[in-house]
């Protein structure tokens, strides 16, 4: 089967019930985002699917404008839209992990103002492998060991990866083929970087027989693993974890105290990273620590979010501190897990902001007992303000038409979709 073929196949898999489109290209000029962009024309053309394509500049690189510039060429030349977005480090943190989440940003900013379906991501078996490496230098575990998933919803959007059973080379054939070119970039071979070293490494590792295809596969089947993993804490959550009603999660403590390890560590990593709507789990030490303090009936905090012990339960909501600053335009969405909306059939007036409700939002509102909410989950509980002035607290009992829901249940923190 041909590589545009075997592309055809697996985004008929990936893609499912969004296969209509539009669909977002992320195309670097790179060799491998150059191939998905030619391969993705081609599949969308014959499917009469509408197809856009962005490009980040980082500002890292005099030559990155210039690559952005070749990538808005060729999507003409393809009948295409494109857009370049701009990303610039603020100098903190570490500055691939910084450029690569500042990507992710602007891809799922883009993607929501263009309705997309989909990104297309074009990540490949050298990259699954290269990744591996890296993270058994790091001491990983069977997540991060686990091959990256071909199909990922995030920050509100699907994206899709459907090159991860390709090679590196096969995707340069294929540009050749074709009579096309692409970019390097320098970085690729700069042994200051990380994945540098390791696509090094895995060209000294090759007499052994340790090549990308052989990591990618094992990869692969700890991703299995993972989701077996998984299944066993989504039901274990089914079980013991009952959502609050101002989005606090409940859990059994028996029955988490009863469970094999692995699966309570995951039930527990679960609640934090969906009460704070984090990307990313916290780290194994502290999450070590916050275990120890529950096991000796203590409070904690960790990942934005306060734990406390108490009534056979142990609870897991937002911390007030983690958004106290926190604002965005109303109605709308907020925290990364609430959409506020307005009144049915109001016209909403300027300057109206969703902000955490706090004591001097939860003073004005003298019924909030009977929603049944833990106050300390209503104090970072989404609230519509004018100014200084609380205008509507949908979870506290004065919702004024407002209306407040959690973006997703708890029951999808544990599925690869």
């Amino acid at each position: 089967m041909s590589l545009p073929d075997r592309f055809a196949a697996r985004m008929a898999e990936l893609a499912g019930t969004a296969a209509a489109g539009p669909f977002g290209v992320a195309v670097s000029g790179g060799g491998d985002s150059a191939a998905l962009l030619e391969l993705a024309a081609d599949w969308a053309a014959a499917r009469g699917v509408a197809l856009c394509v962005a490009t980040v500049d980082h500002g890292l690189r005099p030559g990155a404008a210039a690559e952005a510039d070749a990538v808005a060429a060729r999507a003409a030349a393809l009948g295409l839209p494109h857009e370049t977005l701009a990303w610039r480090w603020d100098g903190s943190g570490n500055l691939q992990d910084s450029a690569r989440r500042g990507r992710l940003g602007l891809l799922a900013a883009w993607a929501g103002r263009h309705r997309l379906a989909g990104v297309l991501l074009g990540h490949t078996r050298d990259d699954v492998a290269e990744t591996f490496l890296m993270r058994l230098a790091r001491g990983a575990g069977v997540d991060g060991l686990a091959a990256m998933a071909a199909r990922r919803r995030a920050s509100g959007v699907l994206w899709l990866r459907p090159l991860l059973g390709e090679s590196r080379a096969a995707l340069r054939e294929e540009l050749r083929r074709r009579g096309l070119g692409w970019s390097e970039d320098p970085s690729n071979d700069d042994p200051r970087f990380g994945r540098a070293r390791a696509r090094a490494a895995l060209v000294a590792l090759a007499p052994l027989g340790i090549d990308a295809a052989a990591l990618a596969a094992t990869a692969g089947r700890l991703a299995e693993a993972r989701q077996a993993l998984c299944r066993a804490a989504a039901e274990a959550a089914a079980r013991l974890a009952r959502e609050g009603a101002a989005g606090e999660l409940r859990i059994e403590a028996a029955g988490l105290a009863a469970l094999p390890p692995e699966t309570a560590r995951r039930l527990l990593v679960g609640a934090l990273t969906w009460v704070s709507s984090a990307e990313y789990p916290p780290r194994q030490h502290a999450l070590a620590a916050l275990r120890a303090r529950i096991d000796a009936g203590r409070p904690g905090t960790l990942h934005g979010c306060r734990v406390s012990v108490g009534g056979g339960a142990i609870t897991v909501l937002r911390e007030g501190r983690a958004v106290a600053g926190l604002a965005a335009p109303a109605p709308g969405r907020w925290d990364g897990r609430w959409e506020i909306a307005a009144p049915p059939g109001a016209a909403t007036r300027p300057g109206l902001e969703i902000r955490a409700l706090g004591e001097r939002g939860l003073a004005a509102c003298p019924d909030w007992r009977t929603t049944g909410a833990a106050r300390a989950a209503l104090l970072a509980a989404p609230a519509v303000w004018a100014g200084e002035r609380l205008v509507a607290a949908p979870l506290a009992g004065r919702p004024e038409g407002w209306s407040a829901r959690l973006l997703r249940p708890f029951a999808a923190t544990f599925t690869a979709d």
